[in-house]
């Protein structure tokens, strides 16, 4: 049981490292995944009759490396094939320049020329370490399907000749940013599932977590990685909060501020770059602000307003629009929210957004339009697959 205990928790710690290591040897990523989950059945038997080695994660490497190394030099077919990582040795590269190979696999897992939910799979896959029956589950999509995505994905490596590097020092902000758009759908997706019977999928969660961790220790100068973090770590502060034992939502005005997670809230407030500049630095500074309100009714909604002012300066987005205007109904009263909200009508993105519906029966039930009101929730509800989002919206309906 010892032996399996450590494995478990070096898949969780290490995989990621170990494949990023196994891949310079491989040049593949399909055998680099072969050779670094023998090296885990490796381990399992291993360490069950010699016991845990000191350093887990280099045990594995070794093994995988070794593995990779044999598959070499015996089978003719390795040099043959077309591999998916193409670049030539990292000669050009200086080691004081790349801290991590894990950088590297992340790189490629997100690169441009891979559509957002390939990026997405791929980072679930190769960076965290989930089986395809994981991943798919993520996706609300059958093993099968999943795992052709995941062989798509990887074919388009090789078909587009994504290198296995990180990039210049030109390309470099640029890059970063796709990565963390990466990891931030991967944190939203969890917060709040599009679909199905769960508001929240802890799973997606930690991984998010976990990811942006990994790319705050590897690049810790960057302000942007720093905001995500922060940002992660404040929202998910308040999930204690966000359901009844019973599991229904609870919005932010109705949570019980005693049971969000006071130590989440700290480190995130420690990590939010000063001043906010970018897109995920000021996301981070509005959940900051939410974050420091002793009650809903103390929060400093005009100064969300301006924030997300802000926001939509540095990364325009419908989103933001409609946040921004939630926020100035509170700021500045329903009636100037739902003139806010109307000035979204025409914008094709939120047409099927069933938050933009949901937020403007909140402000006209305000207003005591519950005619309206009740139509606009009859919307919301069409557009709504969560269930305990659906729950939540009908009872909002009844009430009426």
């Amino acid at each position: 049981m010892e032996a399996a205990a450590a494995v478990a928790a070096a898949h969780r710690r290490e995989w990621a490292f170990v494949l990023a290591a196994t891949v310079r040897v491989t040049r593949d990523l399909d055998i680099a995944e072969e050779c670094v989950q023998d090296a885990y059945e490796r381990a399992l038997r291993s360490w069950e009759r010699a016991g845990v080695p000191e350093r887990p994660g280099a045990w594995l490497t070794t093994v995988a490396r070794r593995r990779a190394l044999d598959l070499r030099r015996r089978d003719a077919t390795f040099t043959r094939s077309l591999a998916l990582l193409v670049e030539p040795p990292f000669a050009d590269e200086d080691p004081q320049d790349v801290p991590d190979d894990r950088l590297r696999l992340i790189f490629t897992c997100c690169h441009p020329a891979l559509d957002p939910s390939a990026q997405i799979a791929l980072t679930l896959r190769l960076v965290c370490g989930l089986r395809t029956s994981e991943v798919a589950r993520a996706f609300l999509v059958s093993e099968p399907a999943m795992a052709a995505r995941l062989t798509r994905a990887k074919k388009k490596i090789a078909a587009a000749r994504i290198p296995y590097r990180v990039p210049s020092a030109e390309e470099l902000p640029e890059r970063v940013a796709a990565v963390l758009t990466t990891v931030h759908l991967v944190f939203t997706t969890g917060h709040t599932a599009p679909a199905g019977g769960q508001l929240v999928r802890e799973d997606l969660i930690e991984h998010a977590i976990d990811l942006a961790r990994m790319l705050h220790a590897l690049l810790p100068a960057d302000r942007e990685v720093a905001g995500l973090l922060s940002l992660m770590l404040l929202t998910n502060a308040r999930s204690p909060a966000r359901t009844t034992p019973d599991g229904e939502l609870v919005l932010l005005a109705d949570q019980d501020r005693s049971r969000w997670d006071r130590d989440a809230i700290a480190e995130g407030l420690a990590l939010l770059p000063v001043p906010p500049a970018g897109r995920f630095a000021l996301m981070a500074a509005i959940a900051a602000a939410h974050s420091g309100a002793p009650s809903f009714e103390d929060t400093p909604w005009p100064a969300i307003v301006a924030l997300y002012e802000a926001l939509e300066c540095a990364w325009p987005s419908p989103v933001v629009a409609l946040n921004r205007a939630a926020a100035v109904g509170f700021a500045h009263g329903p009636q100037a929210g739902l003139a806010a909200l109307d000035a979204l009508d025409a914008e094709p993105a939120l047409a099927t957004y069933g938050y933009l519906a949901a937020a403007r029966a909140d402000f006209l039930s305000r207003l005591g339009r519950a005619g309206e009101a009740r139509a606009a929730y009859e919307e919301a509800l069409l557009l709504t697959e969560n269930a305990v989002e659906r729950d939540f919206l009908e009872r909002r309906l009844a009430a009426l």
